[in-house]
């Protein structure tokens, strides 16, 4: 039902149908969470200053904020390259926008993920980080709820049915609906893929942020 009913919206999209063996993200009968708030804040934190850094934080700062807040065990090691010394491709983590503005609509304090268009302004989401504020502060200001957990799966094969029309349209030279392009969607899709826990037998463990697979 939840694959018919987004094929239906790709349909009204007017973007190109996955084949009838597209799989789905999860097999019949697996149980399905959102890994705990904490964890998925800490991400989407990470996230940020990640950004921050592509716009001109300093990384001395960049550091201190992510060493005071107990974050830097939570930082992947491509991550800290670039927080600290700027290794990596910097185009590549600043599309990291929209993987936090999927982690932000998790969290319910996001209110939009249209992939017609661009996400909620994320700034007053996020820690401020030009006054310093802390990420307990952060957590007490914003008061997440997060959505349904199986709400947040079927939108995650929603993305996941996006991600293969956007790049099949961009291969092929189709215009696609809006204003988004295939990065931004495959980056929502990646944060809705690493927050869903899915748990069943032929379900793999928890994945970490750099091992979550986008190739399929």
């Amino acid at each position: 039902m939840t694959r018919a009913a987004n094929i239906e919206e790709l349909t009204r999209l007017g973007l190109p149908l996955p084949p009838p063996t597209y799989p789905l993200v999860w097999e019949p009968g697996d149980q399905v969470s959102l890994r705990p708030t904490r964890e998925i804040e800490a991400r989407a934190a990470i996230l940020y200053v990640t950004l921050e850094r592509c716009f001109g934080m300093p990384p001395e700062l960049a550091v201190d904020w992510l060493t005071t807040n107990a974050l830097v065990d939570d930082v992947t090691d491509p991550e800290w390259a670039f927080i600290t010394k700027s290794e990596g491709d910097h185009r590549s983590f600043a599309l990291h926008l929209d993987a936090v503005a999927s982690l932000t609509w998790v969290l319910g304090t996001g209110k939009r993920l249209d992939p017609t268009g661009p996400p909620d302004p994320q700034s007053a989401l996020l820690p401020n980080l030009a006054t310093d504020e802390t990420f307990e502060e952060w957590r007490a200001r914003t008061l997440p709820a997060p959505r349904d957990p199986a709400l947040v799966a079927a939108v995650l094969d929603l993305y996941y049915c996006l991600d293969w029309a956007f790049i099949e349209s961009e291969t092929y030279g189709v215009d696609t609906p809006g204003h988004l392009g295939s990065s931004a969607i495959g980056q929502r899709r990646w944060g809705l893929e690493w927050a869903v826990v899915l748990d069943g037998p032929y379900q793999e463990p928890e994945l970490g942020w750099e091992e979550i697979d986008l190739s399929t």
